[in-house]
C-alpha cells in the first residue's frame, strides 16, 4: 500500500510539473499556418491559426504586429488566459505572457515590448514584457523565469477603480487607462451635469475619467474627467500626448467620439454628430486622421423596403436593431466609412456599400492610400482613397461567427489582419487571418 501511495504522489508531482511547464512564457506550439483561396473573390488568405482554440485579434484601435513586423500578437484559449504571438512567415506560435492579462494588449511600435494589465493578489498591475528576448530565447530553448522578461511597471491604487482599457502613448513612456466614478468625480468641476444612462442597454452614465501612468517611474497623473462612461481609449501612435476615446453606450451615443491632450487640455468632440447619425468604431489610422463608421444599418421608418436595401439581412443577431435608439443609423442621411482630420477637423466619406448594413468596423493605411471596412455579413471591402474605387476582398466568413472581422492594416499598408470563422466547423470559432492588399493596387500611384 505504501508503494502505491508513493507512486501516486510521484504521479501527482509529475502532473504538477507538466501543468506548470504548460503555463510558462516562451512555450512553443506547432504551426497551424494555411493558405486558403477565398471561394468568392479568389483572394489568397493566410490563416495563421486554423484550429478551434477560440482565437481573437487585438481590437483595431491598437497595433497587431510587433515592432519588427514579423509577429502578430493575439488572444486565444490555446494557452489558457495567456497572450500568444504567431510568426507570419513560419507559423510558429509562442506564448508571450505568464500570469494572465486583462483588457487590451499594447504592442510598442519603437521597441519589441508589450504592455498590459493583470489582476493579482497585490492589485491591478501594469506589466511590461520584453518580447524580443522572449521570442529569441524561446527559439534557442534557453528560457528563463518569467520575471526576467516581465517587469511590473506599477501596481495601481485600488481607489482609482482602474479597468482593462489601456493605451500606450506614441512616446512609449506613458500609458493611459480608465478610472472609475468616484475617482473621476473628485476631479469634476463643481455643479457639472452628470449624464444618465442612454439607450436600451442602460449604459453610458457618468462620471468616468482617464489617468496616465509613467511606465518608467510609476508616477500616476489624472488626465480628464467627463460626465459620461468612457470607452475605447486609444493613443495617437504618431503624435505623443494625443488621446482619442468614446462615450460608450453599447450603441448610438449622443456624442460618440472625443479627443483630449495628455495634460487634460483640448477636450472636444472629435466629430460633432447630428442626432440622426449613428457614429461608431473610431480608430486612429495616421498622425492626423481617424477612421470611423457612420452607420446605415437600420430601416427608414415609414419608407418602402428596398429589394436589396439597407435593412436586408441586418436583423436577428446583428446589433443595433432593437428599439430605443431613436430614428438613427438609417440611409436617409449620408452614411459610410468616414475619415476625420484631427487638425483641420474636416470629415469626408470615402465609401459605402450598396446594400446591407453598411460599414461597421473600419481602418486605414497610415500613408493615406487605402481604407478598409467590414459589414454585418462579414464581408471585407478595400477602398482606394485616391479615386474612391471599392473592391470586395473576401467574404464567406459566416454570419454565425462569434464576432466581426475587425480589419486592421499593418504598418506599411500592404496587409490587413482579420479574424474569421471560415474554417470553423461550428460556424462560430475564430482564427487569425492575413489578407493581402492586391499587388495591382499597391503599384498604383500614391495620393497627391
Amino acid at each position: 500500500m505504501r508503494f502505491r501511495f508513493t507512486a501516486f504522489l510521484c504521479l501527482c508531482a509529475a502532473l504538477s510539473l507538466s501543468l506548470d511547464a504548460s503555463a510558462q512564457i516562451g512555450r512553443r506550439f506547432p504551426s497551424e499556418r494555411k493558405v486558403v483561396e477565398d471561394p468568392v473573390t479568389g483572394t489568397m488568405l493566410t490563416f495563421l491559426t486554423s484550429k478551434p482554440h477560440g482565437d481573437s485579434k487585438i481590437y483595431p484601435t491598437h497595433p497587431q504586429w510587433t515592432a519588427d513586423g514579423n509577429w502578430v500578437v493575439f488572444r486565444s484559449r490555446l494557452a489558457g488566459s495567456e497572450a500568444l504571438a504567431v510568426n507570419e512567415q513560419t507559423g510558429d506560435i509562442v506564448q508571450v505572457t505568464e500570469g494572465g492579462y486583462i483588457g487590451m494588449l499594447n504592442l510598442a511600435r519603437k521597441s519589441m515590448k508589450l504592455f498590459y494589465m493583470r489582476r493579482t493578489d497585490a492589485g491591478l498591475q501594469i506589466v511590461e514584457a520584453d518580447l524580443g528576448r522572449v521570442l529569441a530565447d524561446s527559439a534557442k530553448g534557453t528560457m528563463q523565469a518569467a520575471a526576467s522578461y516581465q517587469r511590473v511597471a506599477a501596481t495601481l491604487p485600488a481607489e482609482l477603480q482602474a479597468g482593462g482599457d489601456l493605451a500606450l502613448d506614441a512616446g512609449e513612456e506613458w500609458v493611459y487607462f480608465a478610472v472609475g466614478k468616484e475617482e473621476a468625480a473628485r476631479h469634476m468641476a463643481p455643479g457639472a451635469k452628470i449624464e444618465p444612462a442612454f439607450g436600451p442597454r442602460r449604459m453610458g452614465a457618468g462620471p468616468n475619467g482617464i489617468a496616465r501612468l509613467n511606465v518608467r517611474t510609476g508616477e500616476v497623473r489624472h488626465v480628464v474627467s467627463v460626465p459620461f462612461q468612457v470607452g475605447h481609449i486609444q493613443a495617437n501612435l504618431w503624435n505623443p500626448g494625443e488621446i482619442v476615446f468614446c462615450w460608450e453606450t453599447g450603441g448610438k451615443a449622443p456624442q460618440r467620439t472625443w479627443t483630449v491632450r495628455a495634460d487634460g487640455s483640448g477636450l472636444r468632440p472629435l466629430y460633432p454628430e447630428a442626432p440622426y447619425e449613428w457614429v461608431t468604431h473610431e480608430a486612429v489610422i495616421s498622425k492626423d486622421e481617424v477612421a470611423m463608421a457612420i452607420m446605415g444599418h437600420r430601416a427608414i421608418p415609414g419608407a418602402a423596403a428596398a429589394v436589396d436595401g439597407p435593412a436586408t439581412g441586418v436583423g436577428g443577431a446583428n446589433p443595433g436593431q432593437d428599439d430605443g435608439w431613436g430614428q438613427t443609423g438609417t440611409r436617409e442621411k449620408p452614411s459610410g466609412l468616414a475619415i476625420v482630420n484631427l487638425r483641420t477637423r474636416q470629415m469626408q466619406i470615402v465609401g459605402q456599400t450598396d446594400s446591407g448594413s453598411g460599414f461597421w468596423h473600419v481602418h486605414g493605411s497610415s500613408d493615406g492610400r487605402f481604407a478598409v471596412g467590414d459589414d454585418f455579413s462579414r464581408n471585407l471591402y478595400l477602398i482606394d482613397r485616391r479615386n474612391r474605387e471599392m473592391m470586395l476582398l473576401t467574404t464567406g466568413h459566416k454570419t454565425t461567427a462569434a464576432d466581426h472581422p475587425h480589419p486592421t492594416f499593418n504598418a506599411d499598408g500592404t496587409r490587413i489582419q482579420i479574424q474569421s470563422a471560415m474554417l470553423s466547423e461550428d460556424g462560430r470559432t475564430l482564427n487569425i487571418v492575413i489578407v493581402p492588399v492586391p499587388d495591382a493596387w499597391l503599384k498604383r500611384p500614391a495620393r497627391p
